[in-house]
């Protein structure tokens, strides 16, 4: 007989999901695209939403309608190599690269740095980013039940508490929302929606997702039907969590400014918030709870980058990756969090077109026969717009300007801008992509048999 999960049972399960997902990193987005968004606020968010929280609760929903047993072996359904390749630089862009260094550095400039003289700060962040690393190495080598205990502690601690520090900045605004700067003046939506890509939360829910569905399976769940539609409703709790935590804090961020100024990163925001409302006691009690639960995504995230290469390079233990991985990111985490941000905007404008794309061939795979060269096709179209996106983001990020751009980067974005639509607001891969998907899906089902990609059994 099938297990029928109670409400309390996806209740725990979504907040599990919400604190994977919530790594404090998230924490620092919305506070700055409130600053800067100023009185444009709500188009802002709308569009942070659609990324930040929308696109993550598709990632967990394609993982679960897909039946795979991990992202490799979904995106296998391109080709093998790409799947490794795609997944190694997936892994290491939310792993070493980006995101697990990013947890260093939001634990130092949220949890330390309002306590720390301007002149000692790098000496201080580097100090601190040794020990928290060193942390981090000693439990991803041992892992234990403390750090589960921990995160269960830490997930409700933190909604607690920044549900507390959101109603009161609600009822009492620590100041006027200022006018929009930049971006925010003109294209708010779509400069909130770019933000989303931020968070890496599309990328992780790929990873996240089958955690979930093991979970879910574990409770006795067995039926494919049941299990999309407890990973759903899991799913929904989780995105629900985020986007009243995400609303929240961009609205805090919108009443600071006339305060504080405009800030560099978010990180200040918060904690100049909770020592505003709360004293040194608010500052003190966030700085803690932040620093364990950016721990606690640290851990999680280094155990899964050892986990996963070690199962591509079985000749190098697990041991050896996650000394190097966290060795990486103490080297990273030092270059200050607003360079981490700065240098990961490039790799995320090429990777998250191919992540989302990989979502919409997963539910629209039974309507094409599965069949292979429509994956392929989509793939390869998203591959040759975000490739370079990517390639002029990072010039950007470099403080290159247009004349600046080699010639035939300059000849490939005039052209795409010429004939692609929505290209300029970093979305000129969606109708190629869809056109392809169309139109080879249309020849897949007239020629089904030979071009379906081989089906793994589960």
């Amino acid at each position: 007989m099938q297990t029928k999960l109670s409400f309390s049972s996806y209740l725990l399960i979504g907040i599990m999901l919400f604190a994977l997902f919530f790594g404090a990193g998230n924490l620092i987005f919305p506070a700055q695209l409130g600053q800067n968004a100023g009185t444009n606020l709500w188009p802002a968010v709308i569009g942070f939403l659609i990324t930040g929280v929308g696109l993550p609760f598709l990632g967990i929903l394609a993982m679960g309608f897909s039946g795979s047993r991990n992202l490799q072996d979904l995106a296998s359904r391109v080709h093998p190599v790409y799947a490794v390749l795609f997944t190694s630089l997936l892994y290491l862009t939310i792993g070493p690269f980006f995101a697990a260094p990013r947890t260093g550095a939001v634990a130092f400039d949220i949890g330390i740095s309002t306590f720390i003289p301007e002149d000692s700060m790098r000496i201080a962040l580097f100090i601190f980013t040794l020990i928290f690393f060193g942390v981090t190495l000693w439990l991803s080598l041992n892992p234990a039940k403390i750090v589960d205990r921990v995160g269960k502690i830490m997930s409700p601690a933190i909604i607690v508490l920044l549900l507390v520090l959101l109603v009161v900045a609600f009822i009492n605004p620590m100041g006027a929302v200022q006018s929009p700067v930049d971006a925010y003046a003109n294209g708010a939506f779509m400069k909130g929606f770019m933000e989303g890509y931020n968070t890496m939360d599309a990328l992780a829910s790929l990873v996240f997702g089958i955690i979930v569905i093991n979970v879910i399976r574990s409770m006795g769940v067995t039926d494919k039907v049941q299990i999309l539609s407890a990973t759903a409703k899991t799913g929904f709790v989780a995105a629900g969590f985020l986007a009243l935590l995400y609303v929240g804090i961009a609205y805090l961020g919108a009443t600071t400014t006339e305060k504080f100024g405009l800030l560099d990163t978010g990180g200040p925001v918060l904690s100049g918030a909770a020592s505003y409302y709360f004293g040194t006691f608010g500052s003190v009690m966030l700085a803690v709870i932040i620093i364990l639960a950016c721990l606690t995504t640290s851990i999680g995230l280094i155990t899964a980058c050892g986990e996963y290469f070690h199962t591509i390079v079985p000749k190098v233990s697990y041991k050896a990756f996650v000394m190097i991985f966290t060795t990486f990111c103490f080297i990273v985490s030092n270059f200050g969090l607003a360079n981490i941000i700065t240098y990961s905007i490039p790799v995320l404008m090429f990777l998250y077109p191919l992540a989302v794309v990989l979502m919409l061939l997963t539910f629209t795979s039974p309507l094409f026969n599965h069949s292979r060269i429509v994956y392929v096709s989509a793939t390869a179209v998203a591959f040759m717009i975000s490739v370079i996106d990517g390639v002029k983001t990072l010039y950007g990020t470099l403080g290159a300007s247009e004349n600046e751009w080699p010639n035939w980067l300059s000849g490939i974005v005039s052209f795409y801008e010429q004939v692609l639509p929505y290209y300029s607001e970093g979305l000129g891969w969606l109708l190629p992509v869809v056109i392809v998907m169309l139109f080879t899906g249309i020849i897949a089902k007239l020629f089904q048999p030979s071009m379906q990609y081989k089906k793994h059994s589960n």
